[in-house]
């Protein structure tokens, strides 16, 4: 059964045939769709409009740009200055810490701050002082309840209760719902190495100003700027030679002793260490033997250590030569005054033989060739007249140095062996680095820098020749026990009685051994002084510097040579030539 749908005139109007669904007027069309109502169009028209105000905007900030660029130009400095300012200000209000770090030569923390908090009270508000005293005296044990009364019991409106809390104390004070106590942030100087570095870096007081060391000499330097502060000191060389002092102090039961590692081709210092040293951590009274600075604040006699720099003298004055021939068989005399060799080598020496059998006669002998003034400008011209004010410590002595009217021709005498003036060991090795670098003077400097400046002492030619006499004290001379294979050690020993209340203690003695290696390149010199050793048996009751400062020196440098990276010369054919050419004129 099929459906028929039928279509009849009457329902023809209701039904479109295909094409007839719409039907649009012509007048219709032209008022209401009109190019004005056209969202479409409307949106282009808006596109366009921006984009020619991109483009506007670009072409004004392109003529700018090349306008300050071409007519004015750009100051570089202006705006790096710039920039740093930024990143200071940036790191400063990132970093709550205002007191930079300090780092070694390899970058390791030797010094740094950490955020804290004090602990002050209003002592006004402060209703019940003695229920208050006691809540901290059980949150703070180390303080004395009585200490905590008296502070809350006075009339004043601020008042420090406890500085450097931890998180932990502020929380337990916190819970007391106390509304008088109020915090302050602040910061602690903290020194991860403890004892390492006490005398180069020194410490901060309370309020964590800089009071001793280069925190205190530099403490402008570490307050205005956040950037840390390189120093030129090795944390794993420090710790060596530190460890060495401290077993050399031991074994020779000294009263202390100190030791300076440089590089004698910039002056800067690689290790600074004196012991007995102390902990900057710890706030308490320490000792003056540990607070004192041996290494750049002990003005001694250093005896014959100074015939190296009487050599020099003589050599660079071109009056004395190497192959000079000096009669030591009999004491000097300069008037009732005499000068004589404790063991009376009672032979011909020459500049060589001088330095290896230490003679106080062939040291006066050359001296007298070159005469009192030039020594005395040498002397001047090595800095042993004045204080080294460009180290970076405020812990620093002037040497004592004479007069020009009280320079006699005995005081010329004692001078060449090392008495008759007093100096700290700061001053040794800085002029000793001059003379065997090749004849530059650079001040000493615990600061990292890429590039030093120098002035010229002696000539390379005496320099070199320095070298060459100073290896033979090594080799077969008081120096014998510190000739590490390999390395080319050179140096001279020194020993002299302390001076005590203004007269010689005969029984007391400070021992120096003055250094330095390799002796074809010499790269560091090390100086190692101790302060009153004693005999031993091993020493067969001996004192002087060969037989304690020497064998610490051999220790140090064996450990701290490969360190250094310092290239070992095993030469076996060339080390024999060496130690022939040594005894040759022996």
């Amino acid at each position: 059964m099929g459906l028929k749908i039928g279509f009849s005139k009457k329902n023809a109007d209701r039904f479109y045939l295909p094409g007839q669904e719409v039907k649009i007027s012509c007048g219709l069309t032209h008022k209401t769709y009109t190019t004005e109502s056209d969202n479409v169009l409307i949106c282009r028209q808006r596109i366009i409009f921006s984009l020619c105000c991109f483009v506007l905007a670009y072409i004004i900030l392109c003529a700018r740009v090349s306008y300050v660029c071409l007519s004015k130009g750009i100051n570089i400095d202006t705006a790096i200055a710039s920039e740093q300012l930024a990143e200071e200000e940036f790191l400063h209000l990132k970093n709550p810490v205002k007191r930079a770090d300090i780092l070694d030569r390899n970058g390791e923390i030797i010094a740094t701050s950490l955020p804290t908090v004090n602990l002050y009270a209003n002592a006004k508000k402060i209703k019940n002082p003695r229920d208050v005293a006691e809540k901290l005296n059980y949150i703070f044990p180390e303080v004395s309840f009585e200490r905590f009364y008296d502070l809350l019991t006075r009339k004043t409106t601020f008042v420090y209760l406890k500085r450097n809390l931890s998180p932990a104390q502020q929380s337990q004070v916190n819970n007391l719902g106390i509304p008088a106590l109020e915090f302050e942030n602040f910061e602690k100087r903290i020194y991860p190495h403890k004892n390492l570095f006490a005398h180069v870096l020194g410490n901060t007081n309370i309020d964590n100003v800089g009071i001793s060391g280069l925190e205190k000499y530099m403490n402008e330097r570490l307050t205005t700027s956040t950037k840390p502060l390189y120093l030129s000191v090795d944390l794993g060389i420090q710790n060596t030679i530190r460890d060495a002092l401290i077993e050399g102090v031991k074994q020779f039961n000294a009263e202390g002793a100190a030791a300076i590692l440089m590089d004698v081709k910039s002056g800067q210092i690689v290790a600074l260490t004196s012991v007995p040293d102390f902990d900057p951590n710890e706030n308490i009274k320490v000792g003056e033997r540990e607070m004192f600075n041996f290494a750049t604040k002990g003005v001694y006699e250093a005896g014959s250590v100074f015939k190296v720099f009487n050599t020099a003298l003589c050599l660079e004055s071109g009056k004395v030569k190497v192959t000079d021939r000096f009669d030591t068989s009999r004491p000097v005399y300069f008037g009732k005054a005499r000068v004589s060799d404790p063991h009376g080598s009672h032979k011909m020496l020459t500049p060589e033989d001088i330095l290896v059998e230490s003679s106080n006669i062939g040291s006066t002998l050359e001296v007298m060739q070159v005469g009192k003034k030039f020594q005395r400008q040498f002397f001047q011209r090595i800095n042993m007249d004045k204080e080294l004010s460009a180290l970076e410590l405020p812990e620093v002595a002037r040497p004592l140095f004479l007069n020009a009217n009280r320079w006699t021709n005995h005081t010329m005498a004692t001078i060449s062996y090392g008495y008759g003036i007093s100096t700290t060991p700061m001053h040794i090795i800085s002029a000793f680095a001059a003379v065997v670098n090749g004849g530059m003077y650079f001040e000493p400097s615990l600061l990292l820098q890429k590039h030093r400046e120098g002035r010229r002492v002696v000539s390379e030619k005496t320099s070199e020749s320095m070298r060459h006499l100073l290896r033979a004290v090594v080799v077969r001379g008081t120096g014998r026990r510190a000739n590490v294979e390999g390395y080319q050690v050179f140096g001279k020993t020194g020993t002299a009685d302390k001076l005590e209340n203004g007269r010689y203690n005969h029984k007391k003695s400070i021992s120096t051994f003055i250094s330095g290696f390799p002796e074809s390149n010499p790269q560091y010199a090390l100086l190692v002084v101790v302060d009153d050793p004693k005999g031993s048996k091993e020493t067969f009751g001996h004192t002087e510097a060969g037989w304690n400062a020497v064998p610490i020196t051999k220790n140090i440098i064996t450990s701290v040579a490969p360190q250094l990276n310092v290239q070992v010369d095993f030469d076996i054919e060339k080390q024999k030539n060496i130690v022939k050419a040594a005894y040759k004129n022996q």
